[in-house]
């Protein structure tokens, strides 16, 4: 048996429609300075998203090119703005700064390198950061689920200090909190649910756990956990933890570091069909690190996800 035996077909990934259903019903529709996007599966993307009425999109990247895949899908774009400028590092910094400066409410990252894309993110003169630590998180749900699970961080910070997974944790509380989940249930990731001095991450998760517990109210957090004990109640039940009132019922998993993060995420889409919208936190704007591996409904999936988060930040500041 190969490794390619157990990988499910992506093109049977739905966005889901709670997802969704609540992108459609926030405050107002989000504008989205899409990166040097000139490629057909940014241009659909944006298409499927704006059909939706979620989005209206800001088009920064060669205006021939944009248009010329605009017409391949049969859509009319004369009536958004369109900033040509067929540098890629150039328009990665003209869409961030629209984002800095408040012309647009979501950053994503069209057909320019991840690395060139986030320099623009973290770039002063572009006026979107702020004093927050960037981190990023997935919302992975798969078609039967009403709600997902989150998973931080996959793709910005390689090993964060207990600092930053602080921060790391107040962002997901916060966004699993926007999302409907009025009690959410953090999981502290590790190899073991005992903690061991020779497992650097069991020490992390249970001083976590301890932190959280303190510190943030309306939320349930339990740690270090292996991820058997993470997903199945079963497995929690069996192995004597019946009455953790997160093991087995996770809506959030906070990873070690990216390495972890990495490989969870990808073993959810790949290997159990998830959809996997995903969002960069931390700076005046929620920012979509989009792959061109993604399948379209990840994409929209990932853009509703930011259109509910910014919306949300819109009306509390």
């Amino acid at each position: 048996m190969s490794p390619s035996s157990f990988i499910l077909d992506q093109s049977k990934v739905f966005a889901p429609k709670s997802l969704l259903t609540m992108a459609k019903n926030r405050a107002k529709v989000a504008k989205v300075a899409i990166a040097f996007s000139h490629s057909k599966s940014a241009i659909s993307g944006a298409k499927q998203a704006f059909d939706l009425n979620l989005i209206e999109p800001i088009f920064v990247g060669p205006k021939d090119q944009i248009e010329k895949q605009a017409r391949g899908l049969s859509w009319d774009i004369s009536c958004f703005r369109i900033i040509n400028e067929t540098e890629e590092e150039k328009a990665g910094d003209i869409s961030a700064l629209l984002c800095g400066n408040g012309e647009a409410d979501i950053l994503m990252k069209g057909d320019l390198h991840s690395d060139t894309f986030m320099r623009s993110v973290i770039a002063k003169k572009n006026n979107l950061r702020t004093k927050n630590k960037i981190v990023h998180q997935f919302y992975i749900t798969n078609d039967d689920m009403n709600t997902g699970i989150m998973v931080s961080d996959a793709a910005v910070n390689i090993k964060p200090s207990e600092k930053t997974l602080k921060t790391v944790i107040e962002i997901m509380v916060k966004s699993l909190k926007t999302l409907g989940i009025k009690t959410p249930k953090i999981a502290f990731l590790s190899a073991s649910e005992i903690v061991m001095e020779n497992m650097e991450s069991t020490i992390t998760a249970h001083n976590l756990k301890e932190w959280a517990t303190e510190n943030i109210k309306e939320a349930l957090f339990s740690g270090p956990l292996a991820l058997d004990l993470i997903i199945s109640r079963d497995a929690a039940i069996k192995k004597g933890l019946g009455n953790d009132p997160v093991a087995g019922q996770s809506n959030g998993i906070v990873v070690p570091e990216i390495v972890s993060g990495n490989t969870l995420y990808k073993s959810l889409v790949y290997f159990a069909g998830g959809c996997a919208a995903g969002i960069v936190l931390g700076a005046k704007v929620p920012v979509l690190l989009t792959s061109r591996a993604d399948p379209p409904e990840a994409r929209l999936a990932s853009i509703a996800l930011a259109s509910i988060l910014s919306d949300d930040r819109a009306q509390h500041g």
